[in-house]
């Protein structure tokens, strides 16, 4: 079957977008809850969802003969080590700072995807990879009078978050060799479920207000923002991460990660009225023309070509 060559481009602007979006929603959300309730809640949805899905045969799974390490690794990575280094990180340290360093993941997958699957760039994509995380970097900057305050156990978490983002680019890319992108999120969102609403239950157990779990979900408020990060901002968005990944370079794929940065800027300026500085438009500029760049000449040498689905 031949597939229309921008169509992994047009889910990676997807994702983008629908991630873009989710940084409000998820500031909405916890106006009314902690971070792990929203997160629970969050994958709780999704996962229920998937389920459905499943019974009513509108989504096709087919685990059977297949290696199912390679399934659950990339599950792992992502959501499980990823949300819980990032909350962490973020709550010892900045949104600055953690912003900064998931802009890093572009780089760190393009040398992981160099090692692991031979995927080569050329001088100039990377030339372009750096405008892309520089121009994130831009918008990022901290003021000097705040200066870039953060404990080590912070920082180190947020390294650990931006290790468990390249390890999930690559280890879907591996995991797509054998299971489809609906294999994929699907294991992703159970597999969430399971261990954040776990975690929510035995801190509630804890606390003594496991009797009144749900009650955070009786407030209106709140019934947007989780069926936004739960359907949306997991379930499709992942969906469409996982199908770009399985159909383009891993090293590509993973430059779309700092649209975010723009969408997101773009849904507080236009949504919330936020301000909408120069810096700001200078980094998104930045940030688009690096997206851009890595790709068209990435592309170049393959143009007029289709792509092949096995």
């Amino acid at each position: 079957m031949t597939e229309n060559r921008f169509l992994p481009y047009m889910t990676a602007l997807g994702y983008s977008m629908i991630f873009g979006m989710s940084f409000m929603f998820t500031k909405i959300g916890l106006g009314y809850m902690s971070t792990i309730q929203l997160i629970a809640y969050r994958f709780l949805v999704a996962g229920v969802t998937m389920q459905i899905l499943r019974a009513l045969k509108l989504i096709k799974l087919d685990f059977k003969g297949k290696d199912l390490k390679l399934v659950i690794i990339t599950a792992l990575f992502q959501p499980v080590l990823y949300f819980f280094f990032e909350v962490e990180g973020v709550n010892l340290t900045s949104t600055s700072q953690a912003g900064l360093m998931v802009s890093l993941v572009p780089v760190t997958t393009a040398i992981g995807a160099r090692i692991l699957f031979k995927e080569r760039l050329k001088l100039i994509q990377i030339m372009f990879i750096i405008l892309s995380v520089s121009g994130v970097v831009v918008i990022n900057a901290v003021d000097t009078s705040q200066g870039m305050s953060g404990s080590t156990l912070g920082l180190a978490f947020l390294t650990m978050s931006l290790f468990a983002g390249t390890m999930f680019s690559l280890s879907s890319k591996r995991a797509s060799r054998e299971f489809t992108p609906v294999e994929i999120t699907y294991t992703m969102m159970t597999m969430g479920a399971i261990v954040f609403n776990s975690t929510l239950i035995v801190r509630s157990a804890f606390e003594g207000t496991l009797a009144v779990y749900f009650q955070p979900l009786t407030n209106p408020e709140v019934i947007a923002p989780i069926l936004y990060l739960g359907l949306l901002s997991s379930i499709v968005a992942f969906f469409f991460l996982n199908f770009t990944i399985s159909r383009i370079p891993v090293s590509q794929s993973a430059i779309f990660g700092n649209l975010v940065t723009v969408f997101a800027i773009l849904a507080g300026v236009f949504i919330l009225n936020e301000p909408f500085g120069t810096k700001d438009v200078i980094g998104a500029i930045m940030i688009v023309t690096g997206v851009w760049g890595t790709l068209y000449f990435g592309q170049k040498k393959k143009k007029g070509q289709n792509v092949i689905i096995s």
